[in-house]
C-alpha cells in the first residue's frame, strides 16, 4: 500500500513545525505559500486526519500532527544517513570496517585510532573483536574481519599484506606462594609437570588450533583469555609462560615470580598487522596507515596514543 505520507510531506511538516507558520517555512523551502498550503491539506484530504489546529492564530499542530512530525524527523535523518552512506560505498569507503585485536595486546592503542577515525568519518561502523592465538589469522583467513592486529609469525600465504609491530617476551612466572617457589632452580620439567599448566583457548574455528608450553602428561586448566590466564596463575591454581609487557605491576609488586627453568621454551613472538591484498577499502587504508605511523611497540604498552 502506498502511503500519502511522503518524505517531501514530512520535510513542509518539519519546517512549519520549527518556523510557527506557513508563510516562514515556504521561504525556507524555496517555495510559494500556496505551494506549502496544498501540500499539507492534500496530507490531511488523503489520511482523513487534521493535522493543524485552524482555531488558532499560528499554525498549531494536533497530537496527532506532533505524532507525525516526530516520527517524520526520524525517517528524515534515517534518509539523510542512508544517502551519506550510499554516497560513501560508492566513493571506496566501508560502511563497517571489523578489526581482529589479540588478547594478548593492549586495546588502548586501537581505541585511539578509532577515536581520530569517528572525528572524520562518524558514519562508518567500527566492529573490533577478540582473538587468541591462531584465531587470529582463521579470523582473517575465513573473512571474520578486515584487519588483524596481533597476528604472530609471517604471512600464511601470498594473499595478505603484513606489517610488524613488535615482538613480545615471554617469561615463566608464577604466584608468589606457589609451591615451585620453594623448589631449587633451575626447574626440571619433572617438577613442572607436578601443577597444571594454564593455557589460553585457539579461537580458531577453521584453521587447526594451536597450543604452546605443555609437557607430556601434564595437566592442563583452559581459560578464554590472556587477562584469566594471568589471573589464575595469580591465584596459584597453575602454571605457565605469561608475556612480559601484561603482567609488569604483579612482578614489580612480587605477586608474581618469575622463575628460571633447566629447558626454557623460547616464547619471543614476532607480531604483525595483516590484512588482505585484495581489500582496497579507504576505511582500512586509513588504519594501516596509522599503525604504520606508530612506534615500535605501542601494542605492548598502556600509554595511550599521543
Amino acid at each position: 500500500m502506498n502511503s500519502p505520507i511522503t518524505l517531501d510531506a514530512l520535510k513542509v511538516l518539519d519546517a512549519i513545525e520549527r518556523k510557527k507558520s506557513f508563510a516562514a517555512a515556504a521561504d525556507e523551502l524555496f517555495r510559494v505559500p500556496s505551494a506549502i498550503s496544498y501540500t499539507v491539506n492534500k496530507l490531511e484530504e488523503d489520511l482523513d486526519i487534521a493535522l493543524f489546529d485552524r482555531s488558532k492564530r499560528k499554525a498549531e499542530l494536533t497530537a496527532v500532527g506532533n505524532l507525525i512530525v516526530e516520527q517524520g524527523r526520524l525517517i528524515l535523518q534515517a534518509t539523510d544517513e542512508l544517502t551519506y552512506m550510499a554516497k560513501q560505498s560508492a566513493s571506496g569507503w566501508e560502511l563497517e570496517l571489523r578489526i581482529a585485536v589479540d588478547s594478548i595486546l593492549h586495546f588502548q592503542p586501537i581505541y585511539s585510532l578509532i577515536a581520530q577515525f569517528q572525528i572524520s568519518h562518524p558514519w562508518i561502523d567500527i566492529k573490533v573483536t577478540e582473538e587468541v592465538f591462531g584465531g587470529t589469522w582463521d579470523a582473517l583467513s575465513a573473512g571474520r574481519c578486515d584487519l588483524v592486529i596481533g597476528a604472530a609469525g609471517t604471512a600464511r600465504d601470498s594473499s595478505f599484506n603484513i606489517h610488524p609491530i613488535g615482538d613480545i617476551e615471554f617469561i615463566f612466572a608464577v604466584a608468589k606462594d606457589h609451591p615451585l617457589c620453594q623448589e631449587q632452580q633451575p626447574l626440571s620439567n619433572t617438577v613442572i609437570k607436578k601443577y597444571p599448566s594454564v593455557v589460553v583457548a585457539d579461537s580458531s574455528r577453521e584453521l587447526a588450533a594451536r597450543s604452546a608450553g605443555l609437557l607430556d602428561g601434564q595437566p592442563r586448566i583452559t581459560v578464554p583469555s590472556i587477562d584469566q590466564k594471568i589471573e589464575v596463575q595469580l591465584l596459584g591454581l597453575g602454571v605457565g609462560y605469561l608475556p612480559v609487557h601484561r603482567i609488569q605491576q604483579q612482578l614489580k609488586s612480587g605477586q608474581l615470580v618469575a622463575l628460571t627453568l633447566e629447558k626454557p621454551d623460547n616464547r619471543n613472538h614476532d607480531m604483525c598487522a595483516a590484512w588482505r591484498k585484495e581489500n582496497k577499502g579507504k576505511a582500512l587504508a586509513w588504519f594501516v596507515e596509522k599503525i604504520k605511523a606508530l612506534k615500535n611497540d605501542v601494542f605492548f604498552t598502556e600509554d595511550p596514543l599521543n
